[in-house]
């Protein structure tokens, strides 16, 4: 293949991007690739890992999937989630791995372009989500394919595991990013107050209205829409809800002129909202509407890993910076299970460190009820107890920290899928 042919067509993208053999060797790198790193690329001798990852080996020899092996083996263009080495400190990239091939059809190399997430990181950064296990990547593989569009998305997670943020990380990444970011609090507005805040009112269109109001749609114009806890909805005002989302069009309380909405759709619930269809409590038509591209938000007992790395930024952010967690403290929070989640973690860090009469934050200076859970634990395991309550328990544990997929789960576990299905409804236990 012709190398100068590649240089190129890799001149010609914006984002940085490289040409690498089979063998990792960078032969062929745009400027923005060279601007990004601060080690210098060498062609035909530097190595992708070597620039990005500041690794001596590929990057799955380090815990992380490689998109060539993934191309290598399907032949097809890949993508996954890495954390790079570049001038800004350990930054979230979204690679794109395309396979290319020579006139005989044979794959002559790779080309990787990179994209920079900027509303997440590895390490402690303000205005940012911060973690850097599986399931946080997983949750920023699909932010990044939704925020490029404008499909509708819907977020769905536990009360504290961040809806919010991951709602405007969507906006900030996406085209309408210096448009207005709306958030509309569904919790607590009944009908009326509902469709005045919605749409906006005439004057004198019901007592009290004395002057003519905008509403939140208006002024959202050209940005984003945020509908927090979407469930909350009164069903008589999901009908205008539709009504709005298809047409594109509304009228004010009061008023008679038809007027045109221009927003992109966030939705997020902590409920199950198909459960709702179920049970009569929420549209089907609506669910259909918002649920374009679901995002589920995993719980941070799912993200145990990450649980010393959030701790830590928050004591940064905290007005006790200068204190620290001992290790053993950091290993204690991360064996909670945290049923409050990122929210209830930000208010442990602060009552340890106002608790803590050292720098240093110890293990008796956490909660009672955090070392209560894990004292439990352990005395569940030391005594001698009945083979269906260990096994009630392990499962149980199991269902708040893993998020590998159903069949990967019964697989480790060495048991059958359907197996594993019974056992949890024995126990009445829901995986998610």
């Amino acid at each position: 293949m012709n190398i100068s042919i590649v240089q190129s067509m890799i001149n010609a993208i914006e984002n940085p991007a490289i040409f690498i053999n089979t063998e990792y060797k960078i032969l062929a790198v745009n400027q923005a690739y060279r601007d990004t790193y601060d080690i210098q690329v060498t062609l035909g001798n530097s190595h992708c890992y070597e620039i990005s990852h500041q690794h001596q080996q590929p990057c799955e020899k380090h815990g992380e999937e490689c998109p060539m092996q993934q191309c290598m083996k399907t032949g097809r263009t890949s993508s996954v989630v890495h954390i790079h080495n570049t001038e800004r400190g350990k930054t979230y990239c979204d690679i794109l791995m395309k396979p290319i091939k020579d006139e005989d059809g044979i794959t002559a190399g790779f080309l990787e372009i990179l994209n920079r997430i900027n509303y997440a990181s590895a390490e402690s950064h303000s205005n940012r989500m911060i973690g850097s296990s599986a399931p946080f990547k997983a949750m920023l593989t699909k932010i990044n394919r939704a925020a490029k569009s404008e499909i509708s998305a819907l977020l769905h997670g536990e009360t504290g595991t961040g809806k919010e943020l991951v709602a405007k990380a969507l906006h900030e990444s996406s085209k309408r990013a210096d448009k207005p970011f709306v958030i509309i609090e569904c919790t607590g507005l009944n009908d009326n107050l509902f469709e005045s805040e919605l749409f906006g009112h005439e004057k004198g269109a019901f007592t009290g209205a004395t002057q003519a109001k905008k509403g939140l749609i208006e002024l959202a114009h050209g940005g984003t829409v945020f509908f927090d806890e979407i469930a909350d909805v009164p069903l008589t005002m999901q009908v205008k809800l539709l009504r709005l989302l298809e047409t594109q069009c509304y009228r004010t309380v009061g008023g008679i002129k038809q007027r045109k909405a221009d927003f992109r759709l966030i939705c997020a619930s902590h409920h199950n909202l198909l459960e709702l269809v179920k049970k009569g409590e929420f549209r089907k038509d609506l669910y259909y509407r918002i649920a374009g591209f679901p995002i589920n938000l995993p719980s941070l007992a799912k993200r145990h890993d990450d649980i010393p790395a959030l701790a830590l930024h928050f004591l940064h952010g905290s007005e006790l910076d200068h204190k620290t967690f001992s290790d053993k403290a950091l290993n204690q929070l991360s064996r909670y299970s945290f049923p409050g989640n990122i929210r209830e973690l930000k208010n442990i860090v602060e009552q340890s460190a106002l608790l803590a009469n050292e720098d240093t934050i110890n293990v008796d200076d956490l909660p009672e009820y955090i070392l209560d859970e894990n004292f439990a634990e352990v005395e569940i395991i030391k005594e001698l107890v009945p083979l269906d309550k260990a096994e009630e328990f392990y499962l149980t544990r199991i269902c708040k920290t893993q998020s590998l997929a159903i069949d990967e789960l019964a697989q480790e576990l060495g048991i059958s899928t359907r197996t594993l299905y019974r056992k949890f409804k024995k126990y009445n236990l829901k995986y998610e």
